[in-house]
């Protein structure tokens, strides 16, 4: 038998942005607190930041409409993913009647968030 995961998970798929360019954005904010979350995230300056806000605050709305004595300074990111899409295959023109073929990557972003335990238990 499978053990359910606990936490709050929210995912965002097929974002225009390629896996490569989010994972560092994703390795920074993994583990931290949400609020420190949301903090670092608004200062950088990468589109991968944005879009890991986004998912970030769809993970938490999803955490507070399930538990309403949830408070947001008890959450953290549990696990963060960042995940290949499908890739969209465009034709570059080059010299000569030749062609080059442009990969426009994707990304799937999933994030989960769960409570930090509480001192007195």
């Amino acid at each position: 038998m499978m053990e359910a995961k606990k936490g709050y998970q929210a995912t965002a798929k097929y974002l225009m942005v390629s896996p490569h360019k989010v994972r560092p954005v994703a390795d920074l904010v993994r583990g931290k607190g949400y609020v420190d979350v949301l903090a670092v995230l608004e200062a950088m300056p990468q589109k991968g930041a944005r879009l890991i806000h986004k998912v970030v605050r769809s993970a938490a709305a999803n955490a507070i409409a399930q538990n309403k004595k949830l408070d947001e300074e008890m959450l953290f990111v549990k696990e963060i993913q960042v995940n290949e899409g499908p890739r969209l295959k465009r034709v570059w023109a080059r010299s000569h009647g030749r062609r080059d073929i442009l990969l426009k990557r994707m990304s799937h972003i999933s994030v989960v968030l769960d409570e930090k335990a509480r001192m007195g238990d």
